[in-house]
């Protein structure tokens, strides 16, 4: 793990007088819940003493509600949930939330801090992230001792704007227990931010008979020009920024109740909005949103957006939580189940100020929604006031800002140089050039918005391909978040964006073209000899999901049998690679795939897919970027114990290369960077020609069949089956 001082050391050095700061964003101290707060994920840590307390993988939790197992022992949540604690005859892997609604930058640096000591000293992944897909989390493997002490990780390359931290202790026993986690984030002074008012989605003021209100209709003085517009009027909801359901009000034809503009009645001497609670009755988790309040902006956000809120709120009686959500456009059309956090309400008026940054998971949202019964299910009423959106008055257009890792060059976003239209050109487009003498660039990030980093970044372009020096050269492009694009060589380049066909083209002025290695297959063919495999136990994956396990639970893996490609050095989170070999199997066979650090030291469950062997030689290819909770990874794992039957698997001519071709990430001759594992209970080691052998099995031959596709298939199955590597004709 770096040290804290040296990051600090490093980033200052980098970015000048714009020196890095640490800046708290977010802290949860256990000692004020009576109960584990966030979202359960089929572990709940107990409060003993205020101090959040995983008791070991000897134990799994079951809601009291509709539970077909029992215990002595009940534990209840912050919010009141009971939960069985049983006891397990074997350990079983298990993960929780140790925060949640870390408000989070693109591409920032994170710091965590927390008090925690084991029972005997332990070390356990820790994800941050803010959903469960690829790119999506980056990991860090936390050391625990065993007296109190204040343990710190670092995380970079996030790009959620609402993220959580997961511990996963998997299937160590040892009681970990935690007094508090503060998340720090390494700032950097932006340039000053021009924070406008939104108006209507024209940016005009919003026309209340006849006359302009020149803000946004928020103190809810004004009453609704047109009350009677419907959640689903495109064309006139974003004028009403205040919208409420209430349960059995405004019924619909199939049994539910729809949004209304919210009610505006006089309240401690002014007009405010509210929503009227009704009892929350509906069966399970849906009650949360029996009773809702939506806060609508005149506009849809992009990724990268930064959008600042305020507004004034109370009730009628306390309610320690609500939980907020994302909404498209039509209120009640639900987008992510994350926005500004879990809302507190008293009997007294409180202002929230706060700023949400818009990540990708967030892009097209026009609303927050507040969940009134996500722990209250009785009649409460729920007052708003003052509502004001406002979002950064940023130069828009087409910019670019370059770097040069090589030379220690840094992005400069505030000074990204702009596109310019040449309508002298062979072809009439958008032209800017990045580079000087003695400040050559070898990278670059084009993006539609100048103004702030976080901006800038997340409205990049993305073209389709490798980049070439050539303007006759044109690339098809996207919008992407975080697009930092390599070029072919450092230099001063001149960059053409054909905005009407989304294309651009790239041409070095002057510098270095790098040439290009001459990459070639690796010609070793490598044979794994998988044995046939037990019964596969019982538990759940490394990724936390439940296995539909064979059998009556032995103990056989997906992972008993192996095959690893090793790169000659660690990747990082974003570089893009392709990958392409040949393979066949003995019988039918399907394989998953994992990145590893080293042949063993697993770090994410997805890397490029599953692989479906067949007796015939086949061709594979992808490109593959590495998602941020890989970081460092070195090795793909191949699982080839997928299939129980013994099997023996061959793959050749290996390419595994960047996906610009200036590097072979692996030897082009030999074996050292292919490593195999051939039965359970057995070490990864680099496979050898002496490897070659017949598939060997001290175990009963296997009866099982298997069709075409290498599923397993009853003895009832009828057409053509494999049976001990054999094809058979069922009729």
């Amino acid at each position: 793990m770096k040290k804290l001082f040296t990051l600090l050391a490093l980033l200052t050095c980098f970015m000048g007088v714009k020196a890095a700061e640490l800046v708290e964003v977010y802290n949860v101290d256990y000692s004020t819940k009576s109960g584990f707060p966030f979202y359960v994920m089929g572990y709940v840590p107990e409060w003993v003493d205020g101090v959040m307390t995983d008791l070991g993988a000897n134990y799994k939790y079951v809601a009291v509600d509709g539970a077909e197992e029992t215990s002595d022992v009940i534990v209840k949540t912050d919010g009141g949930v009971e939960y069985y604690r049983i006891p397990l005859d074997e350990p079983a892997w298990h993960q929780y939330f140790i925060a949640d609604g870390i408000p989070t930058e693109i591409d920032g640096n994170f710091v965590v801090r927390a008090m925690v000591k084991a029972s005997e000293p332990v070390s356990i992944n820790v994800n941050m992230g803010w959903g469960w897909g690829d790119g999506q989390q980056a990991s860090a493997s936390v050391a625990i001792p065993t007296e109190w002490t204040e343990v710190e990780w670092e995380y970079s390359g996030i790009a959620g704007s609402s993220c959580n931290l997961v511990a996963q202790p998997g299937t160590s026993t040892a009681t970990i227990e935690w007094k508090y986690v503060t998340v720090y984030q390494l700032k950097k002074e932006q340039r000053p931010v021009v924070w406008q008012e939104w108006l209507t989605s024209d940016g005009q003021p919003v026309i209340v008979d006849g006359n302009p209100i020149p803000t946004y209709m928020g103190d809810a003085e004004t009453p609704w020009a047109d009350p009677n517009v419907r959640f689903d009027d495109q064309s006139k909801n974003y004028l009403i920024c205040a919208w409420s359901k209430e349960k059995g009000r405004n019924m619909n034809d199939d049994g539910g109740w729809d949004p209304f503009p919210a009610d505006i009645e006089e309240v401690d001497g002014s007009h405010v909005f509210v929503c009227h609670g009704q009892p929350a009755t509906t069966d399970g988790a849906a009650s949360a949103w029996d009773n809702q309040f939506w806060i609508q902006s005149p506009k849809s956000w992009k990724s990268g957006d930064q959008v600042k809120i305020h507004f004034r709120y109370k009730a009628s009686a306390p309610v320690s939580s609500t939980d907020t959500q994302i909404h498209l456009q039509n209120p009640s059309n639900y987008l992510i189940w994350h926005a500004i956090g879990n809302i507190a309400f008293t009997e007294e008026w409180q202002e929230f100020d706060g700023i949400m940054n818009i990540g990708d998971d967030m892009a097209g949202g026009w609303s927050i929604a507040f969940n009134l019964n996500s722990v209250v299910k009785e009649a409460v009423n729920f007052y708003f006031d003052d509502l004001s959106w406002q979002s950064m008055k940023l130069d828009e257009g087409y910019f670019v800002a370059g770097s040069n890792p090589n030379t220690g060059l840094e992005y400069d976003f505030d000074n990204a140089v702009k596109f310019e239209y040449d309508e002298k050109a062979d072809i009439p487009c958008y032209t800017a050039t990045i580079g000087e003498k003695g400040a050559y660039v070898s990278q670059v990030m084009i993006s539609t918005v100048r103004g702030n980093d976080t901006a800038f970044k997340g409205a990049t372009l993305k073209p389709a391909g490798a980049i070439e020096n050539d303007p006759e050269v044109w690339l098809d492009y996207t919008e992407s978040s975080l697009a930092k694009l390599t070029l072919p060589g450092e230099g001063i380049w001149k960059i053409y964006l054909d905005d009407e066909y989304k294309k651009m083209a790239f041409e070095m002025l002057e510098g270095t073209i790098i040439d290009l290695p001459e990459i070639n297959p690796n010609p070793s063919e490598v044979v794994v000899n998988g044995q046939e495999r037990d019964d596969l136990s019982d538990g759940t994956n490394q990724d936390g999901t439940v296995n539909v396990r064979e059998g009556e639970g032995g103990t056989g893996e997906a992972w008993d049998n192996q095959f690893w490609i090793v790169a000659n050095r660690p990747l990082t989170t974003g570089e893009t690679t392709v990958l392409t070999f040949k393979y066949k199997s003995s019988i039918p066979a399907k394989t998953t795939t994992q990145c590893h650090k080293m042949p063993g030291e697993y770090l994410h469950w997805a890397a490029i897919g599953d692989v479906n062997f067949t007796e015939e030689w086949q061709e594979f290819s992808t490109t593959f970027t590495v998602p941020s909770e890989a970081n460092g990874m070195q090795s793909i794992a191949f699982n080839m114990a997928e299939i129980r039957e013994a099997c023996q698997y061959s793959i050749k001519d290996v390419v595994w290369k960047l996906e610009d071709g200036t590097q072979s990430l692996i030897e082009q001759t030999g074996t050292s960077n292919f490593w195999v594992k051939e039965g359970a209970g057995t070490e990864p080691h680099v496979f050898t020609d002496e490897g070659i052998s017949n598939v060997v099995s001290n175990k009963t031959v296997s009866t099982a069949s298997y069709n075409l596709a290498g599923q397993r298939v009853s003895k009832d199955y009828k057409g053509i089956v494999i049976q001990n590597g054999k094809k058979h004709v069922v009729k």
